[in-house]
């Protein structure tokens, strides 16, 4: 049967593989973009089957969170499946080290990176999951997590701090909604072959992120879409609550 599907973050990389993943199965899928339209407008262009469509809000925003919800489970007659994929994400402009930053500065990147990683994640969830709850409907809830959480991230502790909270989030709900057929379960990948990061992969720094993984290479978006997918079916109840590394044994705990 065809499932309503909300992925975040869908205008590129991970959401956007996750968002082919789902439409593949023959679900409907809500394709949620924070700016760049253009780019939400090609995932769904490439999205195989009918029903998808195209959704914004500002995470950050609780008011907008709620209308992102609303109009999500309104458009897809139902949102059965949630997957927390957007994030303000680590690069070099916001870098924050102690040495390196000043103090207004550190305080920004923490409230951006929070108010969207945690906050905005936990908003949309209890707006998402109170839809499940009063129709009666079971569901699902995968959280993008991060390799990040266990390894640290010496230039940018907001976001390590962030998806740690995210991973410990998403195990509370996976025990306070299994009463109401709701499954919650994260996957942490380790570093993503996207576009948004393609510069990084180039020389002597590319050679170094591969080499961080014994198989010589990094991660493919379409290998986090499998383990979203998996984690999304009927078969993977008795998986919730669980955390899955998909790191390529690059960091292992």
């Amino acid at each position: 049967m065809s499932r309503g599907v909300l992925v975040t973050g869908a205008s590129s990389g991970i959401g956007r593989a996750v968002a082919t993943a789902f439409a593949a199965l023959g679900d409907r899928v809500a394709v949620h973009y924070g700016a760049n339209r253009t780019a939400a407008g090609k995932t769904l262009a490439g999205l195989s089957g009918s029903g998808h469509v195209l959704v914004t809000g500002d995470l950050a925003d609780p008011a907008a969170v709620q209308r992102l919800a609303d109009e999500a489970e309104e458009a897809l007659g139902g949102v059965d499946v949630l997957v927390n994929n957007a994030a303000v994400a680590t690069g070099p402009e916001n870098a924050h080290t102690v040495a390196g930053v000043s103090y207004a500065d550190w305080q920004a990147v923490w409230q951006r990176m929070v108010g969207v990683n945690v906050f905005g994640t936990a908003n949309l969830t209890y707006c998402v999951t109170r839809h499940m709850i009063d129709r009666g409907a079971p569901g699902r809830v995968v959280n993008i997590g991060s390799r990040g959480a266990y390894r640290g991230e010496p230039e940018h502790p907001a976001y390590g701090a962030s998806k740690a909270a995210l991973h410990a989030f998403g195990q509370s709900l996976a025990v306070s909604l299994a009463p109401h057929g709701i499954a919650v379960a994260t996957v942490a990948p380790g570093f993503t072959a996207t576009d948004r990061v393609a510069d990084r992969l180039d020389g002597a720094q590319g050679e170094q992120l591969r080499e961080q993984s014994p198989f010589g290479r990094v991660g493919k978006p379409e290998e986090v879409a499998a383990a979203v997918v998996y984690f999304a079916s009927a078969e993977a109840t008795w998986a919730s609550g669980a955390v899955l590394d998909l790191n390529g044994a690059s960091h292992l705990r």
